[in-house]
């Protein structure tokens, strides 16, 4: 998730767990400094552009590395603010490990067992930056901190458990999108070995559907305010033909292996590309990248990856997406 929501979630742990063992102000900090910590990774080079992507979240969003660590800052709290180490103890665990379980509803991949399993976990149910999750956790943050009376922590408390709510109502109704999009497939002859179901920008009305058959894969949209219209999928070409070439290539088997299978290959130019279906649409993808140059005599040559990241125009992006989460249909941008 964005950093906001990390630094409201933190802090909003913080003062629940706390009480007013010790300032409420000291909790929040703590909280929003401790959820915080595990993203640190992203000023670490690991040497390239590929790299850098699918070793993010990986040990520092572990939760037996994050366990380990928890007592340790505990100690510190404690000689700081005072107050019981042991309640220290757990509400600086429960602020470190709810960040890689709140990145883990992402669809990014999360690495939240290591060092026992290296596999990227994801839910896919929320979107990297939804409101609803961040503004309850805010609004009962911020009652707490502005107001002195007991009762006033209650509203904190109440703003974790909207939040939490609605995080799991996110992993209900992807479901039921599943449930239609894959009936909906079905019906339209289509076969897919995979299935990738995620929420629009913003919101859970909203959702992307990503089908992979063979050398294709199909793209659609289901609007919980659809009703009864059948779901409609775009057929676009996997580049199933590039992949001898690239399978010599370690970056392009690192974004294979990363994306659950959902990616595709393409040509600019002399270049060789592999794009992460999981985060964009068509054709807008955060990550592309150029693995390779294909030479004049037809040898393919790796190259160090270079990033290119498209993005849909914002007013654009707005114009289809709110009247498309309405139920309205109307074809995405492109």
């Amino acid at each position: 998730m964005d950093s906001l929501t990390h630094l409201a979630l933190g802090a909003a742990v913080g003062v629940a767990f706390m009480g007013r063992r010790v300032a409420p102000w000291k909790a929040a900090l703590w909280g929003a400094a401790c959820n915080t910590l595990p993203d640190l990774d992203v000023f670490i080079d690991h040497g390239d552009a590929v790299r850098n992507m699918v070793l993010h979240r990986g040990h520092s969003h572990s939760l037996f590395w994050l366990t380990l660590l928890a007592p340790l800052l505990a100690l510190g709290a404690q000689r700081l603010m005072g107050g019981s180490f042991r309640r220290w103890w757990l509400t600086t665990w429960l602020a470190l490990v709810t960040h890689p379980l709140l990145d883990l509803m992402t669809v990014y991949g999360t690495r939240l067992l290591l060092p026992f399993d290296d596999r990227p976990h994801a839910m896919g149910s929320v979107f990297i930056i939804d409101p609803l999750v961040t503004l309850p956790l805010l609004a009962g943050l911020a009652v707490a901190l502005l107001r002195r009376r007991p009762q006033a922590l209650r509203w904190n408390a109440a703003g974790l458990a909207l939040a939490v709510a609605y995080v799991g109502w996110s992993a209900l109704a992807q479901q039921q999108v599943r449930d239609a999009a894959t009936a909906a497939a079905h019906a339209q002859g289509l076969a897919p070995q995979r299935v990738l179901v995620t929420p629009a920008p913003l919101t859970t009305l909203l959702w992307r559907v990503v089908l992979v058959q063979d050398g294709h894969y199909h793209e659609g949209f289901k609007s919980l305010l659809d009703g009864d219209a059948p779901m409609a999928f775009e057929r676009f070409d996997r580049g199933a033909e590039l992949s001898p070439l690239l399978m010599p290539v370690e970056a392009a088997q690192q974004v294979r292996a990363f994306s659950q299978g959902f990616y595709k290959l393409a040509r600019a130019g002399d270049e060789l590309l592999i794009t992460d279906l999981r985060m964009g649409q068509e054709p807008f993808y955060a990550f592309t990248f150029a693995v390779a140059r294909r030479d004049a005599d037809g040898q393919v040559r790796p190259q160090a990856p270079v990033q290119l990241s498209a993005r849909v125009d914002a007013a654009r992006g707005l114009a289809w997406l709110l009247p498309r989460m309405l139920g309205h249909p109307l074809p995405p941008p492109r």
